[in-house]
């Protein structure tokens, strides 16, 4: 297999853009697997075009769900919770969702159930997961805590269940979302501190937008009654917040004007609050109802707590090289564990473009120097790639490896992001 050519970023004055979003990755998956579980039909607008999703389309058809994708639509013929354990292993790539989520599917499903995936996959944690459904009646294990997992179906308990949560909040979405189809009622307590909790808030939207009961009684314990399960309906899937913010950072460090179309800033999704972290560094932004525009300004740095807004990490990371001033990123321990050590990776890059960098083990301080150019290594990490993309716009000589891995969450990517270069 060839490996790609680096894409060169060409720097840009005062950006001007009007940009499209593409769909939400998160709700997309989310929604997936929900209406696989239903009774009846769904219709899935709007649906994610992410190799995350692919994925898991591809592991839902698998355990014989039925799925029929339209031009701008997903219709899932819903099993009623009646699955079968796929006669041959399952393949994920590196798509996170689809691994946890199918992981607990799976549980569901009478017969052994083998999921694998791609070499970063299998240095992806999951023993807290696996050791959650032991607790509610499946036999099932992995190596040595990661994948491959297998996992012996059909006789998922519920009842009182402890996960630890600090790896990733995935876990608890994934118990949630399967939980209605358990033998008995799921009370799921949570363990340690629970990471990214509007992404919790996104599931049980989803689950209760299908019929599902499922309530928070706090930060760390959840029930779910398994006597009212999925029905099948329409659902319309959001704009992707995450995908936002590269271009709010573009108008951020250019000190430009961006408007994003279509910007859901009264969404679940926890990334809408990088607008209020923009604000707080000097930036400006207006609602309209059709979306939203942000106007760049003079950056200062800031000291942020981004346990909420994990995948906002490296776009601010992007912003923290233009800022007058530190700024240091806080509790995101949680990093450590996603398509690659995400904190390491960022220091790692943001050194080579000239500033200094103190690595902790929940977060780094960035200090802003003499910026230069470099190869962005993107360690095959969609984020990675879109951020450091960003402050190519300012930094002359800035190329990213591996520019096609941006397909994981956001295949449209770089046609948005000429439209920054281009003025167009």
């Amino acid at each position: 297999m060839s490996i790609p050519s680096p894409r060169c970023i060409r720097t840009v004055g005062p950006v001007d853009a009007r940009v499209a979003l593409p769909a939400s990755k998160s709700y997309t998956n989310r929604a997936l697997i929900v209406a696989a579980l239903a009774d009846g039909e769904s219709t899935i607008v709007n649906v994610s075009k992410s190799d995350d999703t692919r994925y898991l389309i591809s592991g839902l058809a698998a355990f014989g769900v039925q799925i029929k994708q339209r031009r701008d639509a997903v219709i899932v013929d819903g099993s009623a919770g009646n699955l079968v354990a796929p006669a041959k292993e399952v393949f994920v790539g590196n798509a996170g969702t689809a691994m946890r989520f199918l992981t607990t599917l799976a549980a569901l499903a009478s017969g052994e159930t083998l999921l694998t995936g791609d070499e970063q996959m299998q240095k992806r944690p999951l023993g807290d997961l696996l050791e959650c459904l032991r607790l509610a009646g499946i036999k099932c294990s992995g190596e040595n805590g990661y994948p491959p997992v297998k996992i012996r179906g059909g006789n998922f308990l519920g009842g009182a269940i402890d996960l630890k949560g600090e790896v990733s909040s995935q876990f608890v979405s994934s118990i949630l979302l399967s939980a209605p189809y358990a033998k008995h009622p799921v009370v799921l307590r949570v363990k340690g501190q629970l990471p990214s909790l509007p992404y919790i808030d996104m599931t049980m939207h989803v689950m209760r937008a299908f019929g599902a009961s499922v309530e928070a009684l706090d930060a760390r314990a959840y029930t779910v009654n398994n006597r009212e399960r999925y029905i099948g309906r329409r659902f319309q899937i959001e704009p992707d917040a995450s995908a936002a913010t590269y271009f709010m950072a573009a108008a951020a460090i250019t000190h430009g004007r961006v408007f994003i179309s279509r910007m859901p800033t009264d969404s679940l999704q926890g990334d809408v609050k990088f607008l209020n972290i923009l604000t707080d560094m000097g930036c400006s932004f207006r609602q309209t109802s059709s979306g939203v525009e942000v106007q760049g300004a003079k950056l200062y740095g800031i000291e942020v707590d981004m346990n909420g807004l994990p995948d906002c990490v490296p776009t601010l990371a992007a912003l923290a090289l233009f800022a007058e001033g530190p700024t240091t990123i806080q509790n995101v321990r949680q990093l450590r564990f996603k398509e690659t050590d995400r904190l390491s990776a960022l220091a790692g890059e943001i050194t080579k473009l000239g500033a200094r960098v103190e690595l902790f083990d929940d977060g780094l301080t960035i200090h802003p120097g003499a910026l230069r150019g470099a190869v962005i290594e993107t360690y095959n990490d969609h984020r990675i790639a879109m951020s450091f993309a960003v402050a190519g716009l300012r930094i002359p000589g800035v190329s990213i490896a591996n520019p096609s891995c941006v397909s994981k969450s956001f295949p449209e990517f770089w046609d948005e992001f000429k439209k920054l270069e281009t003025g167009e």
